[in-house]
């Protein structure tokens, strides 16, 4: 049986992506540092009978979030996919015009060097595998100029840059990287319900025949103010 860590898991998308995952048979290893927020995920994972484990790690201490991965490959004996979606709250934005390199590093440390961690501990087990897959979540910032997070898109840009790397050096090697922009404020029952994300997320992992996706399908950027 596979398995998929996410993390940054939370009640909103990180449910549905263990939910979606976990009903296509895979086992779940959730990270994130809120344990009250993950007993959530566990609890509504075992009433669908989702094998399931947390691993309580705050990102930003790249340290603990290292042992959270190690604990999860310990317990699972594998990290089959790898998700990175930790919450992005809207309050850490800054506007462009009064970006500061304060707030970059704010997020950076947030973001950013969380995610890189994140691929070194599950990535050389994958090329000695010749099999496993990193999916990449990120706000439209990464793709378009959004003038309120003009933070937000330089760390989330860096991410998609590194992410594009990963997939041009790997796509030979039977490890899948990919990477999905969200175009929407996250709220079930909106354009932006997390169970249609994890659709759009299960759907591109299992083709694996292109890099990237924004969602809404159909997003329009001349929208973005």
């Amino acid at each position: 049986m596979k398995t998929i860590a996410i993390v940054g898991a939370g009640p909103g998308l990180g449910l549905s992506l263990a939910k979606k995952f976990g009903e296509n048979g895979f086992r779940v290893a959730a990270i994130a540092r809120n344990p009250e927020k993950l007993a959530i995920i566990e609890s509504e994972l075992r009433k669908l009978n989702i094998q399931t484990q947390s691993f309580v790690a705050d990102i930003t201490d790249l340290a603990a979030l290292k042992q959270a991965i190690q604990s999860a490959k310990k317990e699972f004996g594998s990290i089959d996919v790898l998700e990175f979606s930790p919450y992005a709250k809207g309050d850490n934005f800054t506007n462009v015009l009064g970006t500061t390199p304060q707030s970059v590093s704010e997020l950076m440390n947030s973001y950013l060097l969380p995610a890189v961690l994140s691929v070194n501990e599950v990535l050389p087990d994958m090329i000695n595998n010749d099999s496993g897959a990193i999916l990449f979540t990120t706000g439209v910032s990464a793709m378009f100029p959004i003038p309120y997070a003009g933070n937000a898109g330089i760390v989330g840009a860096g991410i998609r840059n590194y992410a594009a790397n990963l997939h041009n050096e790997l796509k030979e090697k039977g490890v899948f990287i990919g990477h999905l922009s969200i175009g929407a404020m996250i709220q079930p029952g909106t354009a932006g319900d997390p169970d249609a994300i994890a659709d759009t997320w299960f759907n591109l992992y299992e083709r694996k025949d292109h890099f990237e996706e924004i969602f809404p399908h159909g997003f329009d950027p001349a929208t973005i103010t």
